[in-house]
């Protein structure tokens, strides 16, 4: 595993490289088969247009990769289609860099038949950008997209049409699922329960959260993306209030491109949720930098900012005793923060207290007065059961509205 110091991208974004690295390794363990014997950060002042590399460095890992007998070398960045032919020109080895080694981790773990289409979809688009005949080689041994194995199963056809014409069959296919879950959202919509989702760095302890709070068995490793497709429990809460918890993918710093519309699919929850709940491993040397790629990618997708976002600091039974007081004290001064444990329970309680509260919303009174020409405003209010009386007037209708500032606020964007 290479991570090359580009300093200005890890810079910005604020992190250490040997923490850039570390995330990397994490990375490559977390797609089976894979055994990390090595990995280095390697300084790049600048790169190379046509090996990325410079060429001592190249020879030097060469002789590394000979001796220790490496037939795949990942590549902790972008990596172009003529830089990578030339490596393994060079080295003889096979190269992933980061974008192909976490669709293969995504290939890996997509349950659902949904997952399994934008994962391909994502895939297809990737290899579209590349030149398609530096991938020739790679032949396909097991399930998934084929950039790491050897010899065995037919590789996707290396032509563009090829790709378009396989691009367009997904995207039919994927038109139909979105058909079929918007018509599960829409019956969870006459359904008046909130919904709040979880959001957060790749394990910052979602899951695990996520199962402490709903009794669920949501798979929980120690290992980046052990969740990929969403889930969604209906949770009582001790004041008697339900909501709908749903969990979701973990995010990560440098999401490909390719990745984004298939987030957005698995995150519409997200973005027609009532609370969020920001999961962060607040044990880790780099949580304010994974936090800030969280909100970064948020925004990306088009979350509402007005959609109330609740930091939840956990993993705390990792801290020590004076960061455990740190933590607390700065939690107590902001009452959008709590410190919790999902593994122990610890914090759990106040957290609840604190999303009943905040989904319990105060309800108001209004008259409104909609003319004939505003079906789609009158429908909408029925649709959200707030409509308490109406009456048809000479202009139009009369109705009398309960409703909350954040149905008022949805009903004056229509």
């Amino acid at each position: 595993m290479l991570h090359p110091d580009l300093r200005t991208r890890d810079t910005l974004a604020g992190r250490a490289p040997e923490e850039a690295l570390a995330e990397a390794v994490a990375l490559g363990v977390a797609l089976p088969g894979l055994e990390i014997v090595g990995h280095e950060v390697v300084p790049l002042p600048k790169t190379r247009a046509g090996t990325l590399f410079g060429t001592g460095k190249i020879d030097e890992l060469r002789a590394r990769f000979k001796a220790e007998e490496v037939e795949l070398v990942l590549v902790d960045g972008p990596v172009t289609p003529v830089q990578q032919r030339n490596l393994e020109k060079e080295w003889k080895v096979k190269i992933l860099d980061r974008t192909g080694l976490i669709l293969e981790i995504f290939s890996d773990r997509a349950a659902t038949r949904e997952g399994v289409l934008q994962v391909e979809l994502a895939a297809l688009s990737y290899q579209r950008t590349r030149l398609v005949r530096a991938w020739t080689h790679l032949e396909r041994q097991r399930g998934g997209l084929g950039f790491v194995g050897g010899p065995g199963e037919t590789q996707i056809e290396a032509d563009r049409r090829a790709i378009d014409e396989a691009i367009n069959r997904i995207k039919k296919q994927l038109d139909k699922t979105v058909k079929t879950r918007e018509l599960h959202r829409a019956a969870r919509a006459k359904v008046p329960f909130p919904i709040v989702a979880l959001v957060g760095y790749t394990n910052a302890g979602k899951s695990t959260l996520f199962n402490r709070l709903t009794g669920a068995e949501v798979m929980v490793k120690d290992m980046l993306f052990a969740t990929l497709d969403p889930t969604m429990r209906s949770v009582a809460q001790p004041d008697g209030v339900e909501i709908i918890l749903s969990d979701t993918v973990g995010f990560i710093s440098d999401l490909p491109t390719q990745l984004v519309a298939a987030f957005r699919a698995t995150l519409e929850e997200v973005l027609s949720a009532d609370l969020i709940l920001h999961v962060r491993d607040i044990s880790h040397p780099e949580t304010d930098a994974q936090a800030e790629d969280v909100r970064r990618i948020l925004g990306d997708l088009g979350v509402d900012q007005e959609i109330k976002t609740v930091e939840v600091w956990n993993k705390l039974d990792k801290l020590s005793a004076d960061e455990l007081e740190t933590r607390q004290n700065i939690a107590a001064r902001d009452d959008a923060i709590f410190v919790t444990s999902a593994l122990t329970g610890a914090g759990l309680d106040a957290l609840l207290e604190a999303v009943s509260s905040e989904v319990t919303e105060a309800t108001t009174q209004e008259t409104l007065t909609l003319g004939f020409d505003e079906g789609r405003k009158r429908a909408w209010l029925f649709e959200q059961e707030v409509v308490e009386r109406e009456e048809a007037t000479e202009h139009g209708f009369a109705l009398d509205v309960l409703w909350s500032a954040k149905q008022k606020a949805r009903f004056e964007k229509l």
